[in-house]
């Protein structure tokens, strides 16, 4: 019986220890978990490039004003700007077009040139993301757009951006027409 007691009690505390080491962990890595968490969310819209062709860059869907072509531009330009707006990134240097005009002019139909563009948009924020300090995400941030969030809140907020515009490009691919 006493052995019984002491077998369970010890189950008991070493699962404890090791909840509490899991957590322990998790709180010493932030980072890599946000990284893996980037890699992740953005496999929608890698899946989206790796089955393009440059007649798709033109579509839209319906009466929609967005092409496949600005969203990809669009994507790369905002990921660059929160890079160095939010981040403060010193290193990148970016010229949102789509933010700056507001609107889809059709110039957006250089396949290789928009592959390149989202590439070099991931691996700055990837690189970014990476330098990140476990503190850095507990402090504020103050933008326009989205007022004052943590850098966790905020990094919430590109996650998104990027998955909801992949899946309009999904969509428009598969349903729309140039």
């Amino acid at each position: 019986m006493r052995q019984a007691k002491y077998s369970g009690m010890m189950t008991y505390i070493i699962n404890s220890l090791r909840n509490n080491f899991q957590f322990r962990s998790f709180m010493k890595h932030k980072t890599n978990t946000y990284l893996e968490i980037w890699v992740e969310a953005r496999t929608r819209l890698q899946k989206q490039m790796d089955i393009l062709v440059s007649e798709d860059l033109s579509k839209k869907l319906g009466d929609a004003p967005n092409s496949i072509g600005f969203l990809m531009r669009h994507i790369a330009d905002v990921e660059l700007l929160f890079g160095k707006n939010v981040f403060g990134s010193t290193e990148i240097k970016v010229i949102a077009k789509t933010v700056i005009d507001k609107k889809d002019s059709g110039e957006w139909t250089d396949l290789p040139a928009l592959l390149i563009y989202l590439q070099d948009a991931d691996e700055a924020l990837r690189k970014i993301i990476s330098q990140q300090t476990e503190e850095d995400w507990d402090k504020q941030i103050s933008t326009q757009e989205f007022g004052t969030k943590t850098l966790s809140e905020a990094f919430a907020r590109i996650l998104s951006h990027t998955a909801y515009h992949a899946g309009q490009m999904a969509i428009i691919q598969k349903y729309g027409h140039a």
